[in-house]
């Protein structure tokens, strides 16, 4: 009994050493893992993320002001659930996007 003891003991130890052991996964995906929250206007390179907006336009367009836009015009969700219309910034009025994520695009 002493020695099935030890055994799964050590087996347990062992085991919980491989698991330890593992590399991280890879991932391939170019969706970031966080919302933008930062006072950075986009958190990623591939924003506009398309996804499922929650936002309204009122908070799009507070977004935006909040980010230094003005003169917002009018906000439409396009097909991939992203706001797109147009907003000045830095003295240019150009496309913008918001995705889900809150990432903003000055195209």
């Amino acid at each position: 009994m002493l020695k099935l003891t030890l055994f799964a003991a050590a087996f347990g130890l062992l085991a919980g050493h491989a698991a330890l052991a593992q590399p991280a996964p890879e991932t391939t995906s170019s969706t970031p893992p966080a919302v933008a929250t930062s006072s950075a206007d986009s958190k990623t390179e591939a924003a506009p993320v398309a996804g499922k907006n929650s936002f309204t336009e009122a908070q799009a367009r507070q977004r935006l002001a909040d980010h230094g836009y003005s003169d917002i015009g009018a906000l439409k969700l396009d097909d991939g659930a992203v706001w797109r219309g147009t907003a000045a910034k830095d003295g240019k009025t150009k496309p913008v996007a918001l995705d889900y994520q809150g990432n903003i695009v000055g195209e």
